[in-house]
């Protein structure tokens, strides 16, 4: 009996401890005030609950200070290798740090993982000034970003999320959208964002010490799925949290805002993924070449190579068997010179039953210059060579 009644009490707390995972329809139940649940590649919203109360970030701010590393990466104006000089305003920093001491030296792929995974807010000015200079000036990058994104909830003080001034703010949606796009344009973070656990060197005029890096995230070992991203807390901002997680293909992104404490934050976190994944199925064609060339009339050649303008995606929410889609192409029998590459001279047509989901444009590989006298002559006089060599 006894042996029976351990079992059973252990199933109960295995139980509790899980977060329950909505039926199809049924509302979610969160405890924080503000939340928002995203498919990051078709930016399709699943479930919101006030997801444009504006709100103080906290560190989550750092999701768009690791947006532009990332783009200051991808322009070439930085490498990972590269050392970045730490100064005394960024060794002021308090709330999370990873110690920098003034004058230290370390690579820009350290300062990224102290962001991404210990969220250093040392780091994150560190690497604000070797980008823009200063910390002021890098803020002006960020409140740029955000305009260019449309993020109308938005607006940066500082690089890390410790401001508590009212000037300081974003939403759930606008975080959502930050998110999707440093994790669709750079999945390189992920690199950074899953590690759990690392070592990193302080080498000073003291000597040299190790430093391990705790990830602030701990849903990478709550939850399965886990890869990302940011958390955030403070006396303004309460418990936020943009937890990203991947299962079967579909990447999904939820933020919470202003929970009461840590625990409800990785709580309605999991309740949101487990309702997002119960709930969404992907569909994705990427067929983008294997097409029979147009024939062009009045170019300089007479055939036009083409391809799909990108993959076409699909997010379905209402359980319908995704195996019935089906596609339309549509293109003419001949296309007209000239035609600039990118051009688009079709598209297919996506179809779940009689219902159209969508279509992706079939453009131009190629550019095709108009044929001028000189080219028709040309081309006249090949014709003519080819018949002769037949005869």
């Amino acid at each position: 009996m006894k042996k029976r009644l351990c079992s059973f009490l252990c199933i109960i707390l295995i139980l509790g401890l899980l977060p329950m995972i909505p039926a199809r329809g049924e509302e979610v139940s969160l405890h924080g005030p503000s939340a928002i649940l995203m498919e990051s590649k078709t930016g399709t919203v699943i479930y919101e609950k006030s997801p444009d109360e504006v709100r103080s970030p906290a560190s989550i701010t750092k999701i768009m200070t690791l947006l532009l590393i990332f783009e200051a990466l991808e322009e070439k104006q930085i490498t990972l290798e590269e050392k970045v000089i730490t100064s005394a305003h960024a060794k002021s920093m308090g709330g999370s740090q990873v110690f920098l001491e003034e004058g230290e030296e370390q690579t820009v792929d350290t300062l990224i993982k102290c962001i991404a995974v210990a969220s250093g807010n040392d780091a994150s000015v560190a690497m604000a000034e070797h980008i823009a200079g200063s910390e002021e000036a890098f803020v002006e990058m960020m409140n740029q970003k955000a305009v260019e994104m449309g993020l109308e909830n938005t607006h940066f003080v500082d690089c890390c999320g410790l401001s508590a001034s009212d000037d300081h703010h974003t939403s759930a949606r606008d975080v959502a959208l930050m998110s999707k796009e440093l994790i669709t344009r750079f999945p390189q973070v992920f690199t950074y964002t899953t590690i759990w656990m690392e070592d990193i060197t302080h080498v000073t005029k003291k000597g040299e010490s190790i430093f391990t890096l705790s990830s602030t995230n701990k849903l990478l070992k709550q939850y399965p799925y886990a890869n990302g991203l940011k958390t955030g807390s403070t006396d303004k901002a309460k418990y936020c949290l943009s937890a990203t997680a991947e299962k079967d293909g579909i990447q999904l992104i939820a933020v919470v805002m202003g929970a009461p404490d840590h625990k409800v934050r990785f709580q309605d976190c999991q309740t949101l993924l487990n309702y997002g994944f119960a709930k969404a199925h992907f569909y994705e064609d990427r067929q983008e070449t294997g097409f029979v060339p147009l024939p062009v009339d009045g170019g300089v050649v007479e055939e036009l190579s083409i391809s799909y303008e990108s993959a076409f995606t699909y997010l379905d929410l209402e359980g319908n068997d995704l195996s019935k889609v089906n596609k339309e192409e549509r293109l003419p029998q001949r296309v007209l010179a000239p035609i600039n590459k990118g051009d688009k001279v079709g598209e297919a047509v996506y179809f779940l039953g009689e219902k159209k989901i969508g279509s992706v444009a079939i453009v131009a590989d190629e550019a095709v210059a108009k044929a001028g006298i000189s080219d028709c002559f040309k081309k006249v006089w090949i014709k003519w060579l080819l018949g002769k060599e037949k005869m």
